[in-house]
């Protein structure tokens, strides 16, 4: 049964088209376009009630009923347990996808997007908000972390371990986006090994791609960015 996959072309949304991907789990893309405030029409708020993307309807959920699920993480542990891939074998493997997919969700995801914002789009505002202290503050984590994750990745071929799973699926299109966020990775060889070594997988390839036309540079649209930076909705 073919799962509906509510999608736009941001990091949050290349994790679970990379996922279906990966899993080979057959699924039909709606794209809700962000920058036009789609993801606040009432019948994607059923579904997705944080307004964010992405979110899907599985058909065939548990006990073989339909079942909605939003958030990025959520979507990958879901995805995991539903097809039994890439969520770990054993009990210390699903607690270290566990720790690294909260890391992300918790730690990468905010701070690179608040660099992008800050280092990107607010300068680009009208009128201009080049604020100093914020670039400073959200380029400086985003490089802690990018060490936190090229240390783990020194002593592990994956994040996780020796296996590959929805924790690097969630890592890698945020990490990616490292020179957006300001960053310098020459002085970390082991995070620039997975970068390729992941980028080189094929459903990776194909789901990063997922609807790459549409995307767009927020800051050239200031009806995008009325719509985005928190004024509607």
């Amino acid at each position: 049964m073919t799962i509906e996959l509510y999608y736009w072309p941001t990091p949050n949304g290349w994790k679970i088209a990379i996922a279906l991907e990966e899993m080979g789990l057959p699924y039909n893309v709606n794209l809700v376009n962000i920058g036009a405030g789609e993801q606040f029409e009432p019948e994607f708020l059923k579904i997705s009630p944080n307004n964010r993307m992405p979110a899907l309807v599985d058909p065939d959920g548990p006990d073989g009923a339909p079942i909605s699920v939003f958030e990025s993480g959520a979507i990958l542990q879901y995805l995991a347990r539903k097809t039994g891939q890439f969520g770990g074998s054993n009990e210390r493997e699903r607690v270290a996808v566990e720790e690294w997919l909260m890391w992300q969700m918790g730690g990468l995801g905010p701070m690179a997007g608040q660099a992008h914002h800050f280092l990107k789009y607010a300068p680009a505002m009208e009128p201009p908000n080049d604020l100093p202290y914020a670039k400073d503050r959200y380029r400086n984590e985003v490089g802690r972390l990018h060490s936190v994750l090229d240390k783990r990745l020194a002593e592990n071929e994956y994040v996780a371990g020796d296996f590959y799973s929805i924790a690097d699926m969630a890592i890698w299109p945020w990490a990616i986006l490292w020179e957006g966020q300001q960053q310098d990775i020459t002085d970390k060889p082991h995070m620039k090994r997975w970068l390729d070594q992941v980028g080189a997988r094929k459903a990776v390839q194909t789901g990063k791609e997922l609807a790459a036309e549409r995307r767009a540079n927020i800051e050239d649209s200031k009806n995008a960015q009325k719509v985005l930076f928190g004024q509607k909705g």
